[in-house]
């Protein structure tokens, strides 16, 4: 990794979790288990992880459980040394119902009143908080939770862009939040908000369906006949690279759902320099050839992984080819899938080890 810092910016909140694959109303009264999340936050954490030079940039209400966080981060190797606490607010919270087979993973948000979602770009010291960071990476989730936290974002990305530091934007569409403006559908609040802040990325990453949803265009079918359409996700990549010129790299998640348990998994990096798109992982015979996840651990988190990964590599010296690059996100992100909670507690050495074709899960003497 060279000397490049990567921050995050968002909402951390805690997670609240039924043990095992419990239901809400089986667990309460009783024990959940407690455990940090968030877009952002899985970001720096996989990346610390991994072994990179990364600072995670929030709000917190100054109190013990918040301090917790920075504490948990900080061991990871992760700079929270630019973190804005708060006398007053609180901190979001956010329930996991864990499905299985037929039955599908819930979330309950409880995100209201947030330090972070009640706190305008006026609160913080953006020259303090990018000082020596080359790389800002955002999602749209703390856009979605009020115009103040949108407002925020779209003010320090555009003065990261001013800067000339490199700007990444995940497109985590989540139905349930975008309800802060009642006179527009939340769909359209997203598009309205994400075309300001998406000129300003120079890498998009999401899954197709959310960005041909939000941003209105109409892409080709990509699964059919139980197979992907590669050409279907280059030409999606395509449309949304020519609306956003900045984007030198298109990225998205290939996730065939089985069932809550079982998932296909991998990965596309379009460039838009070579007007290439790059898929992982391959076969011998350099086809794509999905990884096959038959007893999923935990999903949450899962392209949070995959973007930690993609920014790991590209920054790196081994690894920054674009081909390679998706390779290393893919088996990175797919890792994550076998680990409780939202962070990806996998180290550079583990995913080059699947990179490489040594994923049985024998033990290591």
């Amino acid at each position: 990794m060279n000397d490049c810092c990567i921050a995050g910016f968002g909402e951390v909140m805690l997670r609240l979790c039924p043990p095992g694959r419990h239901r809400l109303l089986q667990a309460l009264p009783g024990t959940l288990d407690a455990t940090f999340g968030g877009s952002e936050v899985n970001v720096c954490a996989s990346l610390a992880m991994l072994g990179a030079n990364c600072r995670f940039l929030t709000a917190l209400p100054d109190h013990t459980a918040a301090r917790a966080v920075t504490l948990q981060l900080k061991g990871l190797g992760c700079d929270v040394s630019h973190i804005l606490y708060s006398n007053g607010g609180r901190m979001g919270v956010y329930y996991v119902e864990h499905g299985s087979d037929m039955r599908s993973s819930t979330v309950i948000y409880d995100r209201d009143h947030s330090v972070i979602s009640e706190l305008g770009p006026d609160a913080y010291d953006f020259t303090a908080m990018l000082e020596g960071v080359s790389h800002l990476h955002l999602s749209d989730i703390t856009c979605a939770l009020t115009e103040k936290a949108f407002q925020t974002t779209l003010a320090l990305a555009r003065f990261a862009a001013v800067k000339g530091i490199t700007i990444s934007l995940d497109i985590n569409n989540r139905k349930k939040l975008w309800n802060w403006n009642p006179k527009t559908t939340r769909q359209a609040l997203a598009r309205e908000c994400l075309e300001q802040l998406a000129p300003l990325a120079d890498m998009i990453i999401g899954n197709r369906e959310d960005t041909s949803a939000i941003f209105g265009f109409k892409a080709p079918t990509a699964i059919g006949h139980g197979r992907i359409d590669f050409g279907a996700y280059e030409k999606s990549a395509k449309i949304l690279s020519e609306r956003f010129p900045k984007a030198r790299y298109i990225a998205f998640t290939l996730r065939e759902t089985i069932s809550a348990d079982r998932n296909n998994w991998g990965g596309m990096l379009y460039d838009s320099d070579s007007k290439l798109a790059h898929f992982a992982p391959l076969d011998s015979k350099g086809e794509y050839a999905p990884y096959e996840l038959r007893d999923i651990v935990d999903r949450f988190g899962g392209g949070d992984a995959f973007s930690a990964g993609l920014l790991f590599a590209l920054h790196s010296r081994t690894y920054a080819e674009p081909a390679i690059a998706v390779r290393f996100a893919a088996a990175a992100s797919v890792l994550k899938h076998t680990i409780p909670g939202d962070y990806n507690y996998t180290t550079r050495a583990e995913v080059e080890e699947l990179m490489q074709g040594f994923g049985a899960g024998r033990i290591q003497r």
